[in-house]
């Protein structure tokens, strides 16, 4: 697996497919289940590049890519905060999304230790946290096999929503 900047996605999508048909191909109704509310139900092309928009002004937006076929398979959602403390250390939420097509193959624990991995390269990350709605079992144990710990649970309109979180030592 591999990711890029999904705007760059006209180089690894077939031909005559942009990134807001990704989208509305990626955000089917299994896919959206887990998501927040205002997340799911249909996708239109315009419902999709108002989606976009909202990921681009919130962070930073990858597309994974399947390196055996080349093909995108899903995106991950970056976004970073300021520590409380002064240190300079910022600290990244991030969510994942998978096409149907992509599910049970390890590729989401595959794209968390990588991207473990580079943040671990990253000084001024001081961790990595992740919401997963309280019966996405998966997700969970994705984060969990990965070293994350749950650390809070919050309540929304019809769901719960479990963080977790990995601390990361600094680079040295």
């Amino acid at each position: 697996m591999s990711v890029r900047g999904w705007h760059s996605i006209g180089a690894a999508a077939p031909p005559g497919q942009d990134l807001a048909a990704f989208v509305v191909g990626l955000m089917s109704k299994s896919v959206t289940r887990s998501l927040p509310s205002h997340w799911r139900g249909e996708y239109t092309i315009d419902r999709a590049r108002e989606w976009i928009a909202e990921r681009d002004s919130e962070g930073t937006t990858l597309l994974i890519l399947e390196r055996s076929i080349g093909r995108p398979v899903g995106v991950v959602i970056l976004s970073e905060s300021a520590s409380e403390d002064d240190s300079g250390a910022v600290d990244v939420r991030l969510g994942y999304l998978l096409a149907e097509s992509a599910w049970d193959r390890g590729l989401g624990s595959e794209l968390i230790e990588g991207l473990i991995g580079w943040c671990r390269g990253q000084p001024p990350i001081r961790s990595l946290a992740g919401g997963v709605e309280s019966e996405n079992v998966a997700s969970a144990r994705v984060l969990e096999k990965n070293g994350f710990r749950p650390v809070q649970t919050e309540h929304g309109d019809s769901t719960s929503e479990r963080i977790f979180e990995l601390r990361l030592s600094p680079a040295r």
